[in-house]
């Protein structure tokens, strides 16, 4: 038996114009409506494109639009930057992606270690940790268990005591992940990944389901240490551009905050479990 064809862009597609109301493009919202968000007739309107055709990039039976109709589509449904390159990158209009380095250069590991008042740490396309300062190590100790953050994230309640919003952090997660999964070729444990926690957890395949797509985008989050105790830190996420796919994460704390205070003895904590090792 063959198996059902992928239909990325056709499902991408289907997902925004539901998350779009009538009213937000200028439509009339009056009428009998039988569907959330827009018709497939109006955003064919708003593309500039044959009712026809837009119905057939839904099916997958037109997979191969130009880029000025992706363009238009993206417009029509007020896509983001990180949502509009995903698009493109379905349509196969995106450059085939560099392979993956696993490996963190000794130049980004010494500039992580030279961070005096931050955890630092760089990630995989999956998400998962390839190398932390001391203390990011002890900051991320908790949730960083041998099947992946993203797995503790879904899989156990460990991570929804240490995220105060555990939520916001799992909704960003997915939209990162499914950034990830966009490219071509994707990073090997992305799929593996994603069929995994599709299978095993409900709650990442809603919200995996929803086809929302961003880079990590985490700002300000609130934690409870089981060392320290509750934390009010701020994230900031940047590509690694010697090493497409990686990237690295600072996390601070406002200075002279007792958040500081406890990111300063979780870095002097991980020195001394290593010495007592």
């Amino acid at each position: 038996m063959n198996a059902k064809p992928s239909n990325g862009l056709g499902d991408f597609l289907r997902a925004q114009r539901a998350r779009v109301s009538p009213r937000e493009v200028g439509l009339s919202t009056g009428g009998d409506r039988r569907v959330s968000g827009l018709r497939r007739e109006e955003v064919a309107v708003l593309a500039g494109v044959s009712a026809d055709y837009y119905t057939r990039l839904e099916q997958g039976r037109e997979r191969t639009p130009s880029a000025q109709v992706v363009d238009a589509l993206c417009t029509a449904f007020r896509l983001g930057p990180d949502a509009r390159d995903h698009a493109f990158r379905l349509a196969k209009l995106s450059p085939t992606a560099p392979g993956t380095v696993e490996e963190v250069s000794p130049e980004l590991l010494h500039m992580i270690d030279g961070f005096p008042h931050a955890a630092a740490y760089v990630t995989n396309p999956a998400l998962r940790v390839l190398a932390t300062n001391p203390a990011a190590a002890a900051l991320i100790a908790p949730i960083r268990q041998p099947r992946g953050i993203l797995a503790t994230i879904f899989l156990s309640d460990v991570a929804r005591d240490y995220y105060v919003n555990w939520d916001l952090v799992a909704r960003t997660s997915v939209d990162a992940l499914r950034h990830s999964a966009g490219f071509v070729p994707p990073h090997p444990e992305v799929p593996e990944l994603v069929e995994r926690l599709h299978h095993d957890s409900a709650d990442f395949r809603q919200m995996w389901d929803e086809q929302n797509v961003s880079g990590l985008a985490l700002t300000r989050l609130a934690i409870r240490h089981p060392d320290v105790g509750p934390m009010d830190l701020i994230y900031q996420a940047f590509d690694v551009r010697s090493a497409p796919g990686q990237q690295l994460t600072v996390v601070t704390a406002e200075p002279g905050s007792p958040s500081a205070d406890a990111m300063a003895l979780l870095a002097t904590l991980d020195v001394a479990r290593h010495s007592n090792a």
